[in-house]
């Protein structure tokens, strides 16, 4: 049988799914291809990595699901920051303030990581904190080999898993 059918904590992720889609779901209520199914993945992958029994899904996933917005927003303006700027026509002062904002919004991000580590250990172990920011890094990982593999075979990406 497959492992994370396997898992108890698995199907009840799986059946809170319904009310997180919306959470995968761009602005305007339109979603991308093969968005919730990546959203589905990491959902499964995480559940079954850090053990989560049904009590701790249920309170840990809406809190997940918050961070992971306010943790894509700060990405989000890091990335906007200083995409597109002309560093040589920019002066010296310019460009030392564009370098500060951006870690201005990367110690954003960890302060965000402190925050929710707190957050998070209220309704799930420590030791389940420390293995959600494995699976975390596990995860993405997994799923840019995957599609390294596919293109070096020519497949699409939206092929069978």
């Amino acid at each position: 049988m497959n492992r994370f059918l396997a898992r108890p904590a698995l199907l009840v992720a799986l059946l809170l799914l319904g009310s997180l889609g919306a959470r995968a779901q761009q602005p305007g209520g339109r979603q991308r291809p093969g968005q919730q199914r990546l959203e589905n993945a990491r959902i499964a992958y995480i559940t079954d990595k850090i053990a989560l029994t049904p009590e701790q899904a249920q309170r840990f996933w809406p809190l997940f699901n918050e961070f992971t917005e306010k943790r894509r927003e700060l990405r989000k303006q890091t990335k906007l920051g200083l995409r597109g700027q002309d560093f040589g026509a920019m002066s010296d002062k310019d460009i030392r303030a564009a370098l500060d904002d951006q870690f201005k919004l990367r110690q954003n991000e960890i302060n965000l990581e402190k925050e929710y580590v707190d957050k998070f250990a209220k309704v799930i172990t420590l030791r389940q904190v420390a293995q959600l920011m494995q699976a975390e890094r596990d995860f993405t990982k997994e799923l840019i080999q995957r599609l390294d593999n596919r293109r070096a075979a020519g497949g699409a990406l939206s092929g069978s898993n």
